[in-house]
């Protein structure tokens, strides 16, 4: 099924109008009134991190598990319960005022989409979406909506992160001609298939569990709740978990659009997860604080990154399990995934002065936006190039070792092949 067709079908059984909307008005006691698509895991934390803020209201609460339902509605007691995001978005409808968005990767964006195609502002997990095309329709109806969203990747706004983006925008190692990220993170899995099915639990509806994606036999601490992540069907790899996170930093520091050379060191494609090691190397069109192209490395898996001489520390000292190294004409600045920059001048640590930045929260800066009173700083017109970018990445390793050329103009590879795996076909559920 076609996105657009699966947007029709939803609405259909929701009862949905699909028709331009202006923002719902806020409840009258000048509170935002949330509804929360996935409260277990990190949906918890976005749940308990959104209503930290006072001027939010809980009216719904959604998850395919009832068991992380019952466990949220603990906690908001008021608000009402839901198996079926659309149901919950049906029924509740002007009763509902922003949606967040935090279940496994392949249900991100047909809950958000239909969620926006009803006028409503979305926080969505990282990464954006599962697909490349997906990302790009988020972002198409969120600017012709002119609606507020923002993405889960919580440390753009802390001011580590910030700060690093404006030391290399003001020339502190000169224009970058090469970033090597990495993680150490294994969301992998180089084993066989697995075979059988076992009993769905009584607590999970797998039917919703599985949503768009293709219908397949249920198997006990396979999908659900944690490894979804490794398989190909639902989550996007270390590189499309991590990755958001390392990558964002660096892409906003040196004003990146998409790549337009992709190629993946990984072991050959067996059709049902991603590969334990990666190294993904990115070609971009340079910007003003680049040099005319710009490489990017990425290594995860256990062990990463390899050792490489822009990667080597003064004194011996180690690099950290997860960060970003930019190499520019002045010198190298490494940034830890959590944590502050240090500053290498011809092998030597120098000092700096970094940025006096006042703190931000990025789930605060959605509820205030959506209340009229700021504009969030990872919108899906920046996390959808974000997104798209990583993506490409993904697409490679099930083309190792060759190099794919992307079109940002048409959307397309020069490779067919690669084309076929931009989108996917919506099951009907």
């Amino acid at each position: 099924m076609k996105r657009r067709d699966f947007l029709k079908h939803a609405a259909t059984l929701a009862g949905v109008t699909l028709l331009p909307s202006s923002v719902w008005a806020i409840a009258k006691n000048g509170k935002l009134r949330t509804a929360h698509i996935g409260v277990g895991g990190m949906g918890l934390d976005d749940l308990k991190s959104i209503t930290s803020h006072e001027m939010v209201e809980v009216t719904a609460l959604c998850d395919v598990d009832s068991n992380n339902l019952s466990a949220a509605r603990r906690l908001f007691p008021g608000a009402k319960g839901f198996a079926d995001y659309r149901k919950m978005l049906q029924q509740l409808d002007k009763a509902i005022d922003a949606v967040i968005i935090s279940t496994p990767d392949h249900t991100h964006a047909p809950a958000a989409l239909m969620a926006m195609e009803m006028g409503k502002p979305v926080y969505c997990q990282k990464p954006l979406t599962h697909h490349v095309t997906e990302a790009r329709a988020m972002r198409k109806m969120a600017e012709d909506k002119n609606l507020v969203t923002q993405m889960g990747i919580q440390i753009h706004s802390w001011k580590e992160y910030r700060g690093t983006a404006q030391l290399i925008q003001s020339g502190i190692i000169g224009k970058v001609h090469t970033v090597r990220a990495w993680s150490n993170k294994n969301w992998g899995y180089d084993g066989p298939a697995p075979t059988g099915s076992d009993p769905v639990p009584a607590n999970l509806d797998w039917n919703l569990w599985l949503g768009t994606s293709p219908e397949r036999p249920y198997k006990d601490k396979i999908y659900h709740p944690g490894n979804w992540r490794k398989l190909l069907d639902y989550g996007c790899g270390t590189l499309g978990d991590m990755g958001v996170h390392i990558f964002d930093t660096p892409y906003t520091a040196l004003a990146l659009d998409v790549p337009k050379e992709i190629c993946c060191e990984c072991r050959k494609p067996n059709g049902f997860a991603h590969p334990e090691h990666n190294i993904v190397t990115y070609e971009f069109p340079g910007t003003q604080y680049t040099t005319n192209d710009l490489k990017w490395v990425w290594y995860d898996g256990v062990n990463a990154p390899k050792e490489h001489k822009e990667l080597k520390m003064p004194k011996g000292e180690k690099l950290p399990e997860q960060g970003a190294m930019f190499i520019g004409e002045k010198g190298r600045l490494l940034l830890p995934h959590i944590g502050y920059p240090k500053l290498i001048v011809d092998g030597k640590m120098e000092k700096f002065n970094f940025p006096e930045l006042e703190e931000i929260d990025h789930y605060h800066q959605f509820v205030d936006a959506c209340l009229g009173k700021t504009k969030t700083s990872a919108p899906f017109s920046y996390a959808a190039r974000l997104t798209e970018s990583i993506l490409l990445g993904v697409v490679a390793n099930r083309f190792p070792n060759e190099k794919l050329h992307w079109d940002n103009a048409t959307q397309r590879f020069s490779e067919a092949g690669a084309n076929l795996l931009l989108d996917a076909k919506y099951r009907q559920f």
